[in-house]
Formats: C-alpha cells, structure tokens, sequence
C-alpha cells in the first residue's frame, strides 16, 4: 500500500541511529523486548543499568482517582482493512494487542476505572493549508487522509472505542493527547492522578501524551504489550525510552493482576 511505504520512509528518514542496533536485545517472537532493567542509566559509569527498585516506583491504584486512556482506537488501525492497520499488523500480533486489550478494558470497566478515548484529529479537507511547518509523518500522510471524517475508517472500533459514560477528549494534531486538547482538565474535573496507557503508537501518541503527562504530575502506567508500532524499531524506541518518564511498566498480565485487587 502507498500509504504504509509513505509512513516507512517517513520513519526512516527520522529514525535515530542509536535504536538499530539490536543485537543486546531480548526477543518475543522476534520482536526486541527491553526491560527499564536492561537500560543504560545516564548518570552512572558505563555498563551500568537501572536496578528493580527503579523500574516501577508505585503500581497500585484506585479506582477513583485512576483512569484507562485508549488512545487513538480508530478502524483505520484496529479493523482490517483500515488503511494503517497492515502497518502495525507485525507489532500488534507479535505483542498480543488485540487480546491484551479485550482483557484490560472489560476489567477497567468491571472495576468502575473511568474510561477516556484519546483521539487523533480526523482528516478533513484543507486541514494543513498554509500550515508553515508540517512534521514528515504529516506530510506523509497527506495524500492517504487516515482517520478521514465522515468515512468507516474514521469512527471508533466497535468493540475498543467508546461506550456510554466514557469520556471522550478533543481530537490531538500531532501527538500527545493533552497539547491543544482538553484532556488535563477533564482528568482533573474527574479527580484522576493516575493515568494507564494502551493503544497507538507506541513510540509516538502514546510516548507524547505519556511524558506530557508525567511533566503534569500524573502518575504514568505503560503497558508493553497493549500497544504497537510502525516497525520493531518503533517498539524498541518506545521500551528504551520508557523508564524516562513512567512510573510503572507493565505487562498485561501484571497490570490485570493488579486492577484485580481493587
């Protein structure tokens, strides 16, 4: 698909090169797996890495000040046939995301966690006219109009976007959930201090609206394997950067484990 090599050339023409190396790399099923233990701490000697008492500050949560953000749960990427979805097929199967996500969010729901969609803006006619400076992803993504308005690719997943009493924020240009929207206060208005992050992209709308919110003072919960990429690198970029901002990372499995003590 012209879109999916778009978004490729893209990616590449901005990746860093310090992510293609993968040879220290833990694998699943091919895709480099990097716990915040395996990471190179900034500040201490060469070959140094961050201990286990680092890696997740606090993962316990209430359900009255915690919230599940889905970000971006379109059927451009979550429904076959979406014009991203072949894009991020590799990465999603590989991190089990599509059934990663039907075991979280029922459990968010069962437990009373509120729930708020985190949308990516909707492709609408002239949208970037006379923009004065578009990112390459953007530019990319001109011709192909993902998440366009009005078409089936632009409504929610029928079974990973909305229901009724979720919140659902104003659509993001770019990446982070909060620039230009009205997440942080809805939070707020709703009580929350603690925020769970699933959906896409990992190394992109997740990360952004992650370490946005981190620098707001929520407490950020990423879960590795609820989320996919463009590539393996992009998977690899988000898990190297992770323990920078987040406060815990989690798999499903322990992220399930502890929603179900609430």
């Amino acid at each position: 698909m012209a879109f999916e090599s778009g978004i490729a050339g893209a990616v590449d023409t901005a990746r860093n090169s310090r992510f293609t190396n993968q040879s220290d790399a833990k694998t699943v099923t091919g895709t480099p797996v990097f716990r915040a233990a395996d990471v190179p701490h900034p500040f201490w000697p060469p070959g140094s890495h961050l201990p286990p008492e680092h890696i997740m500050t606090d993962n316990t949560y209430t359900a009255d000040r915690t919230a599940l953000l889905i970000v971006d749960p379109y059927n451009d990427f979550m429904s076959e046939g979406g014009k991203l979805y072949k894009a991020i097929e590799e990465t999603a199967s590989e991190a089990g995301l599509f059934d990663n996500l039907r075991k979280i969010i029922p459990l968010v729901r069962e437990k009373d966690i509120k729930v708020f969609i985190v949308p990516h803006h909707r492709s609408t006619p002239g949208d970037f006219d006379h923009w004065q400076h578009l990112n390459m992803f953007q530019k990319a993504g001109l011709p192909h109009k993902a998440f366009e308005a009005g078409s089936w690719g632009g409504e929610f997943h029928p079974e990973f976007g909305p229901k009724p009493g979720d919140v659902i924020v104003k659509e993001h240009w770019a990446q982070s959930g909060f620039a230009n929207t009205d997440l942080d206060v809805l939070l707020k208005q709703h009580g929350i201090q603690r925020i769970i992050l699933v959906g896409l992209i990992a190394n992109s709308c997740i990360e952004s609206t992650a370490r946005f919110g981190m620098e707001l003072g929520y407490h950020v919960t990423l879960v590795t394997d609820a989320t996919a990429a463009f590539s393996k690198d992009g998977m690899l970029a988000a898990k190297i950067n992770a323990p920078m901002y987040a406060h815990a990372i989690l798999t499903t499995g322990e992220l399930v484990s502890a929603l179900e003590a609430i």
